[in-house]
């Protein structure tokens, strides 16, 4: 009896696929499936990339290629040592996930070569999907992507796919400069899992990720080593005197010995002693050994491990529907849009200009002829005659600002009360409802402090006397008016809340810009922007006065200088009747807060701007000189 042929010439391709994988994996028992999701690999099986009838090149060089690159990560890269020396900071992880994938493919790519350009078409595929040939700035890449593409480049020394080498270009300057010299050693490190870990702990370290580290695991094992060795080097002495006693307690009854070794242990144990035991007090320990100091506390700043905080305890971040209750908050909201109502027209023109431009790069594309998807209209009749006709679906293309995060940061301070607050609070809410409409993801924050002249914070100075130079002295209220996966019609009220009575105080605008710095990269979006809009110098009276006149204002340049090093985040800034380019690379300056709205919209225009000259472009908006 002969074997019924199958109806899909792809199976064939199929079945060969899956079995060279597992041999390239070494993993006979590995399940290999086919899907329209997404590529994945759990611990015993790869999912990989749908074939369809038609066995289109780019299909199954696709196929091929995800095979590969899944089969050489199961085949080179333990999981044990990996999660060892993984770090803890996102950007860190992601910088260690890309070089870890880099060394598995180039390990391969040495030893089995075939592999090397079936993966470069994978490469070449994301890079397209990702936009990075087109990509003209640094900060349009993620740099762990970049670093990965480095350190393939330099294991196997072929030349990368064309987008792909371009996102690595735009890199390439800071990277060999901050991580060059460690680069250097990597063919030593290469075929050593362990040692290329520690390698690429070093390279994030050069590269100014150093602090989301967490513990050194090498420092851990050679601690336990030297205490193992001191136990041996005891060993004999103490198996010595114990054997010239064993005589002796071998006549003793249990309950004796007992006894006898209670007594021992308290005749060693002074009265004065027992009671410094019983008050909890430490002992004196002997000569030679230092007690162990508990660990330094974490920095209160990653951009300046030496700024201080005297105490961080009063500090709050909260939700905006938490400090009013929703009676209150539906009158702000009220009181804020009768304020504003003669802006409206103005600012809605500038929101819709604002997403025409925005959608005028976001147009439905379609790839056509595809085995599965949306049923084709125009494909109807033929489906109709005959349901069976292949290659009858459609399939939307991804769009480019459905992977962004947009946060705005307002400065709350006492100084923005009245119209500033006003046409602050009213244009962050259209651009919540504009980018929402363009796939975007915003969030809004405020910062501002919980009291005038200290808080909490300084009358706790006082009672301890007054200590020289304690750091930020008074108590920080960071708000949360909008998360990014909130919908903007559960925030519109909270917005109200900047025209409550007393909400509007003091400013450090350090710590609210690396607070807000902090959430945006823990954010998944592969693309971040972050909007600070204020109208000044960071200023808190109870902190100044009692350190360097230039202590808040070093912070701030700090952490700005931090963010922008990193360019993992696109940092903008609009300040308001003040100079705020002295502080920030990229920013404006109006003189009428009713430029606001036109300042905020062009802003962001640009930056989704395809044509690098309209990404520097800022119409109407006066630059400060």
């Amino acid at each position: 009896m002969t074997a019924k042929p199958t109806d899909n010439p792809a199976d064939p391709f199929k079945k060969a696929l899956a079995e060279a994988t597992k041999v390239l994996a070494d993993d006979p028992e590995m399940g290999v499936t086919y899907s329209v999701d997404p590529p994945g690999m759990t611990a015993d099986a790869v999912r990989l990339p749908q074939v369809s009838r038609r066995m289109t090149r780019e299909e199954v060089l696709l196929a091929r290629g995800t095979a590969d690159a899944f089969a050489l990560r199961r085949r080179y890269h333990d999981g044990a040592t990996h999660a060892r020396y993984r770090p803890q900071g996102q950007m860190a992880r992601d910088l260690y996930e890309a070089m870890e994938t880099a060394r598995c493919e180039a390990v391969g790519a040495r030893a089995m070569p075939g592999t090397a350009s079936n993966i470069d078409c994978v490469i070449a595929a994301e890079a397209a999907k990702r936009g990075y040939g087109q990509a003209r700035e640094a900060g349009e890449v993620p740099l762990s992507v970049a670093a990965g593409y480095m350190v393939r480049q330099l294991a196997t020394g072929r030349p990368l796919p064309e987008g792909a080498g371009n996102a690595m270009e735009l890199w390439r300057g800071f990277i060999e400069d901050q991580a060059g010299g460690t680069l250097e050693g990597l063919e030593d490190v290469l075929a050593d899992q362990a040692a290329f870990a520690r390698f690429a702990r070093q390279v994030i370290t050069d590269l100014g990720y150093g602090d989301q580290l967490g513990e050194d695991p090498d420092f851990d094992e050679e601690e336990d080593q030297e205490d193992s060795a001191e136990s041996e080097d005891d060993a004999p002495e103490e198996y010595g005197e114990e054997q010239g006693e064993e005589s002796e307690e071998a006549d003793a009854s249990p309950e004796q010995s007992q006894d006898d070794m209670q007594d021992a242990a308290q005749a060693h144990v002074s009265p004065d002693d027992m009671a410094d035991m019983e008050m909890g007090e430490e002992t004196e320990l002997p000569d030679g050994e230092a007690p162990l100091e508990p660990p330094p506390p974490a920095p209160h700043s990653e951009a300046d491990p030496e700024y201080k905080v005297f105490i961080p305890e009063f500090d709050e971040e909260i939700r905006a529907e938490d400090l009013a209750e929703p009676a209150e908050l539906e009158r702000l909201r009220a009181y804020l849009d009768q304020q504003l109502d003669p802006l409206k027209g103005a600012v809605g023109r500038l929101a819709n200009k604002l997403q025409r431009r925005l959608q005028a790069q976001q147009n439905r594309s379609w790839e056509f002829d595809r085995e599965e998807g949306i049923l084709d209209a125009g494909r109807l009749a033929r489906v109709v005659a005959n349901p069976t006709t292949p290659l009858s679906f459609k399939v939307e293309k991804d769009t480019e600002f459905r992977d962004t995060v947009v946060t705005l940061l307002l400065d709350n301070s006492g100084s923005m009360r009245g119209r500033p607050i006003s046409i602050a609070a009213i244009c962050a809410d259209v651009l919540a409802r504009t980018l929402e409409r363009c796939d975007v993801k915003v969030e809004i924050l405020g910062f501002t402090t919980r009291a005038w002249k200290g808080g909490q914070s300084r009358e706790r100075w006082l009672a301890e006397g007054r200590a020289q130079a304690p750091g930020r002295l008074n108590d920080l209220r960071h708000i949360i008016y909008k998360s990014a996966d909130a919908p903007w019609r559960r925030a519109r009220e909270n917005l109200g809340l900047m025209m409550k009575e007393g909400l509007l105080k003091e400013n450090i605008d350090g710590e609210a810009l690396e607070w807000a710095h902090r959430r945006m990269m823990a954010r998944p979006e592969a693309r971040k922007i972050l909007m600070v809009i204020s109208d000044g110098a960071p200023v808190d009276d109870s902190t100044l006065s009692v350190n360097a006149a230039n202590y808040l204002e070093k912070h701030l340049r700090d952490v700005i200088a931090m963010v922008e090093r990193r360019k993992a985040v696109e940092l903008i800034a609009i300040g308001i009747g003040h100079d705020v380019t002295r502080y920030y690379q990229r920013a404006v300056t109006i003189t009428d807060v009713e430029q606001l709205a036109g300042a905020m919209t062009e802003q962001l225009a640009s930056l989704f701007d395809k044509d690098p000259r309209g990404r520097a472009r800022m119409v109407g908006i006066r630059k400060a000189s």
